[in-house]
């Protein structure tokens, strides 16, 4: 592997924990009906909130995250019989501007510019949302750069996107180690020239693509090894 000049991480679902707005809703007591349902409406709000980036990239209709993810959020409520809940919805929206970090994320980070490397986020999400999810985690100043598609005005897996990367720090694809939890981000990434390192939490099998990820980790704890 070359010397990676910068580490760039998808946001959600790798850095941030994206069930982690229905669980402390679901923990705090004021939704019952929530807290017996919490981890499926979870999973349906995610899978949508993907479904639709990629409906809407591939239509050429664009809208921002946060739109994106209140129409899945609407969806899953009733699929999940959940609809018509007074606040549910505000309050749910509300915490995912503030998602849990994963517990390993800001060692890691500190320990990639420890090593004298660049990290970044590449992420769906609008600026203002990515904003408000690093400053609630405490890893503003760890990192070297938030970059957002809307400077695009593509969802990923649209090379575009990719190129965002090269555009902002002027590192070349071979150069760059592109981290991601979505194996066919972490795919897509690897299509576009990154090195590529997929963290499979959930122990899924890799996806049937044209390109697969040069790396595949249980977390983030290990991406530090790579450096170098």
């Amino acid at each position: 592997m070359n010397r990676p000049e910068i580490f760039v991480f998808d946001a959600y679902g790798t850095l941030f924990d994206v069930a982690a707005a229905a669980r402390r809703l679901a923990a705090d007591g004021r939704f019952p009906a929530l807290a017996r349902t919490w981890e499926a409406l979870a999973e349906s709000w995610r899978l949508k909130q993907l479904q639709y980036s990629w409906i809407r990239a591939l239509a050429g209709n664009h809208a921002d995250f946060r739109q994106v993810t209140a129409e899945a959020l609407d969806w899953a409520l009733e699929a999940r019989g959940l609809a018509g809940i007074p606040g549910l919805a505000e309050e749910l929206m509300a915490l995912y501007d503030r998602l849990d970090a994963y517990s390993e994320v800001p060692d890691m980070l500190a320990s990639l510019r420890g090593k004298g490397a660049k990290t970044a986020i590449l992420s769906n999400g609008s600026p203002a949302m990515l904003e408000s999810a690093c400053r609630s985690a405490g890893i503003e100043a760890l990192l070297d750069g938030v970059l957002s598609v809307e400077e695009v005005g593509v969802f990923k897996p649209a090379p575009a996107v990719y190129g965002l990367v090269e555009k902002h720090f002027s590192v070349p694809p071979a150069h760059t180690v592109f981290v991601s939890a979505n194996g066919w981000d972490a795919a897509a990434g690897a299509g576009f020239g990154f090195r590529s390192v997929w963290v499979n939490r959930r122990r899924e099998p890799v996806d049937r693509l044209p390109w697969r990820p040069h790396v595949v980790l249980d977390d983030l704890s290990t991406v530090p090894e790579l450096a170098g």
